[in-house]
C-alpha cells in the first residue's frame, strides 16, 4: 500500500469514527420516551386506530370528535357485576385528581358489549353516575359489534344464566388510551387502581 492510499484510508476511518460518536452523543441525548406505567403499545399496528359508533344520542361518534383529548376507550357492559363499575369508579377518581383543567382534556368512551340489555338511555344513566363527561357508545347492530371488537382485539362471550334475560359477559377486561394527537398509546388493564391512570394521563397531558 503506497502512502498516499494509506493517508486516503486512514482519513476515511477517521472520519466513520467521528460520524459514529456523533450519532451516539445524538442518541444519548435525544428525548427518551415516557415511562408509563401501563403498557405502552405506541406504534403497534395489531390494535384498531380509530372507531366509528353511535352515542346514547344517536350520534355517530369517532376520534376527530375528540381531537386534542387523551381518549380512553372501555369496552364492557351495564350489568358488569365487578371490573366494568370498578374501572369506572377509577376513572372518575383519577378525573379528580387531574384536577378541572387537565380533566376537560380527557374523555372516557364506554364501549357496551351487550347492546341488547344495553340500551341508549341505560347507558346514558350508567355512565354518567359515575363521571357527567364519560360518554357511552353503543353498537348499533352486531356487525358494528363484531368489527370494532375485532379492530382492538377485544374478546367478548355470552354466558348464560338462570333466564334468558339472566346473563353475564365475558369480556376483555382492559382499556386502550389514544393520546391527544388520536395516536393509540396504551393498553391498560383493569383493577390496576387510581395512581396508574393520573400518572400515565399526566405524561400524556403533558
Amino acid at each position: 500500500m503506497t502512502r498516499l492510499t494509506f493517508a486516503r484510508v486512514a482519513r476515511a476511518a477517521l472520519v466513520a469514527a467521528v460520524c459514529t460518536l456523533g450519532a451516539a452523543v445524538v442518541t444519548g441525548c435525544g428525548p427518551k420516551p415516557p415511562a408509563f406505567t401501563n403498557l405502552d403499545i405506541t406504534g403497534n399496528t395489531q390494535f384498531g386506530s380509530n372507531f366509528s359508533l353511535p352515542d346514547t344520542n344517536g350520534h355517530v361518534r369517532t376520534l376527530a370528535d375528540y381531537k386534542g383529548k387523551v381518549v380512553v376507550l372501555f369496552f364492557g357492559y351495564t350489568h358488569c357485576p365487578d371490573v366494568c363499575p370498578t374501572t369506572l369508579a377509577e376513572l372518575s377518581q383519577a378525573m379528580q385528581q387531574l384536577g378541572p383543567d387537565d380533566a376537560k382534556r380527557v374523555q372516557v368512551l364506554f364501549v357496551t358489549v351487550d347492546p341488547a340489555r344495553d340500551t341508549p338511555a341505560l347507558m346514558a344513566q350508567y355512565v354518567a353516575a359515575f363521571d357527567p363527561s364519560f360518554v357511552g357508545l353503543r353498537p348499533a347492530n352486531d356487525a358494528q359489534l363484531k368489527q370494532v371488537t375485532k379492530d382492538f382485539r377485544v374478546y367478548y362471550a355470552k354466558v348464560p344464566g338462570t333466564t334468558a334475560d339472566n346473563y353475564t359477559m365475558d369480556h376483555t377486561a382492559a382499556s386502550y388510551v389514544f393520546d391527544t394527537t388520536g395516536k393509540l398509546r396504551l393498553f391498560a388493564r383493569d383493577g390496576q387502581g387510581v395512581t396508574p391512570w393520573v400518572h400515565d394521563l399526566k405524561l400524556l397531558l403533558d
